[in-house]
């Protein structure tokens, strides 16, 4: 079984602050670290249940979060930014059985996280036919467009709430819960390895078709702009439609032209 893991570390078990997810600061060797023994984790639970060839995307930032020694032997590394449309995605095809999520947080314009956000932090919010799309479901559209079954997710509560309503079949762990502006309550990081392990070995199990994503026929995304010079430039991209100064469209019956759309914008 070949399996793909992209990895975050927004939803990381405990993280709280801008400051635990930049590199540069001292603050963010810990969940450096935590985010690294969930990716390794959900890789021994996929080794238990049969997978041979696992791919993971290091996907948050500098993309040079994640502690190689600390994935099993079975575990490739994709380490810094290839700049392709697939980003956060990238490796991805048509050959893996399974995709799995970790330390994904939910999307800008939600709630959930205090680092709530979608892509980059200019978005006030990024909308799939007409929904808010939070970096789960931009990668979730990728694994549908290659027919890679979506399996798990682990990350805050409310993203896992979200995920459930868009995928029913899909196995998550919650290892934080937002609480008001700038609070997060989380569970202890031993016991959030504990459920991602075994939540993985259940989301592996049985038959993967399950997790199958219906991808749509048609994408109208709209993408709102905190500020209006980045929402003009954008206007200037082929096909896409400014609606308001701080709002632009984008419409294609081809998922990869709106990922290579975002790539540029």
């Amino acid at each position: 079984m070949k399996i793909y893991l992209s990895a975050d570390i927004e939803g990381t078990c405990g993280i709280n602050h801008w400051n635990e997810t930049d590199p540069k600061k001292h603050d963010h060797v810990y969940f450096a670290d935590q985010m690294s023994k969930e990716v390794a984790v959900a890789c021994e639970g996929a080794e238990e249940v049969g997978a041979d060839e696992i791919l993971v995307k290091d996907a948050h930032y500098t993309a040079r979060n994640i502690k190689l020694n600390l994935l099993p032997k079975s575990a490739k590394l994709f380490r810094g930014w290839s700049k392709d449309p697939l980003v956060m995605m990238s490796g991805i095809d048509e050959t893996y059985d399974a995709c799995l999520f970790t330390g994904y947080h939910n999307g800008a314009g939600l709630e959930g996280n205090p680092l709530c956000h979608t892509m980059d932090t200019m978005f006030s919010y990024i909308k799939i036919n007409g929904m808010i799309a939070t970096e789960f479901v931009i990668s979730a559209y990728i694994c549908a467009y290659y027919g890679v079954p979506v399996a798990f997710l682990s990350g805050d509560k409310a993203l896992c709430e979200g995920a459930k309503k868009f995928l029913p079949n899909i196995v998550t762990v919650a290892v934080n819960e937002g609480c008001g502006a700038e609070g997060t309550i989380s569970i202890h990081p031993d016991l959030a390895i504990e459920r991602i392990k075994a939540g993985v070995k259940e989301a592996l199990s049985g038959d993967l078709s399950r997790h199958l994503l219906e991808l749509p026929e048609h994408f109208e995304v709209e993408m709102r702009y905190k500020e209006r010079t980045p929402a003009y430039k954008a206007s200037f991209y082929p096909g896409m439609k400014m609606i308001d100064p701080n709002t632009v469209v984008f419409k294609t019956d081809d998922y990869y032209e709106v990922m290579r759309m975002m790539l540029f914008v």
